[in-house]
């Protein structure tokens, strides 16, 4: 395993301050103290707080993209494409519990890369709910508000890096099947 360069043990350590405190409240002082370094150090690896967050924020936003963009050409039934849906947010989640709690609670804070992130989440969202549609239309989903499916199954899935880090024994694979079990199942027509 490659060791961690100093600059992403800055954004590994500012994403856990950042879910800890909260984006606004952290200072490049904090981040600093929590390194043992001094905050004109910092600068040394990266421009701004602004930086690390949107490195952190649009680097799991494209994950996610690029893992959708995946399983909607992927030849599988509907039903199958929610449950690679339920394992790309366990799998991502499990290896960034930190920034997804940014990507969920401080992405308005992106300034000049907030136009950029709103578009990555909308297509996502947008695709997902296509899916859903699909699946109801071939009578793989129960007739049902597909945008209320949606939202219950993002709900759950974009509240996993609370939960997750809690689990010390966490099977990805395991998690990814129960859930897709709990959160499909009730729509499977």
């Amino acid at each position: 395993m490659k060791s961690e360069t100093r600059k992403e043990e800055i954004i590994n350590t500012a994403s856990k301050l950042f879910k800890e405190k909260g984006y606004s409240a952290v200072t490049m002082r904090d981040l600093a103290t929590a390194m043992g370094i001094k905050a004109a150090s910092l600068y040394n690896h990266i421009n701004s707080k602004q930086d690390i967050l949107k490195g952190i924020i649009i680097s799991i936003a494209e994950e996610f993209t690029s893992g959708m963009n995946t399983i909607i050409h992927s030849e599988v039934s509907n039903i199958d494409k929610l449950k690679k849906i339920v394992s790309l947010h366990v799998n991502i989640t499990s290896l960034n519990a930190n920034g997804m709690a940014s990507l969920n609670n401080d992405w308005m804070h992106l300034e000049d890369q907030l136009d950029y992130y709103l578009q990555l989440r909308n297509e996502y969202e947008t695709n997902f709910l296509n899916i859903i549609k699909e699946g109801v239309l071939s009578s793989e989903i129960k007739n049902s508000n597909p945008e209320i499916i949606m939202f219950s199954m993002l709900s759950t899935l974009r509240s996993l890096y609370l939960w997750i880090p809690k689990k010390e024994d966490l099977n990805s694979n395991d998690l990814a099947m129960s859930l897709s079990e709990v959160l499909i199942e009730g729509i499977n027509s």
